[in-house]
């Protein structure tokens, strides 16, 4: 079943078949990251048609993803929408039939992707957030990997550590201008174990 607080929304199988598309990944984290939006304005940013990203929008919607917004806007003329929740949380024992596990693989796969076009997007930027922000914004950022030797214990205890730890910190909300001396940081996660290798 999917349940929800006010920041997060953890995902069913029901819920994984509105979220498992690359491009309502793509809507919803823009409108998580960026605010309230319409579909037109979201289709220029994105690369879409805005009957593209209409559509998902009313899928996302359809699923609880994402609502209409009510603020007053200098426009009406086009529906605005807003995420509904921060964050979603994909449980560990979610996948328990095959179908399932297969919207599971769909669902890691348009992550995957999102998460290496947000990579190469803040290398890219680099020199404009140096000039932005200055030096020390930059030698803050990390994006270091390391491979360890765990029990599937000691892997579920580290994914729960390092989820507190960032679940500790207070969470970005678009609307809400950044305290003094904050900025917006994005903390992706990644734990990656790998298929033994065949002996030689």
């Amino acid at each position: 079943m999917t349940t929800s607080d006010s920041s997060k929304i953890h995902l069913d199988a029901r819920a994984l078949r509105g979220l498992a598309h690359p491009v309502r990944l793509k809507v919803l984290g823009r409108l998580r990251e960026g605010g309230p939006s319409t579909a037109t304005a979201l289709a220029a940013e994105l690369g879409e048609s805005s009957g593209v990203t209409s559509y998902h929008l009313r899928q996302l919607a359809a699923y609880g993803f994402v609502v209409e917004d009510d603020t007053p806007r200098a426009s009406r003329r086009e529906r605005w929408w807003r995420a509904a929740h921060r964050s979603t949380v994909l449980e560990h024992n979610v996948s328990d039939d095959l179908e399932t596990t297969m919207l599971v693989d769909e669902y890691l796969r348009s992550v995957a992707g999102a998460y290496a076009e947000r990579l190469l997007r803040f290398a890219d930027g680099l020199p404009a957030l140096r000039e932005a922000l200055g030096p020390e914004w930059a030698d803050a950022s990390d994006t270091s990997d390391w491979g360890v030797v765990v029990t599937v214990e000691q892997a579920l205890a580290l994914d729960r550590q390092i989820h507190a730890l960032v679940d500790a910190l207070p969470q970005h909300d678009p609307e809400v201008p950044l305290p003094d001396g904050t900025q917006r940081v994005v903390v992706q996660l990644q734990i990656m174990p790998t298929i033994p290798q065949a002996a030689s």
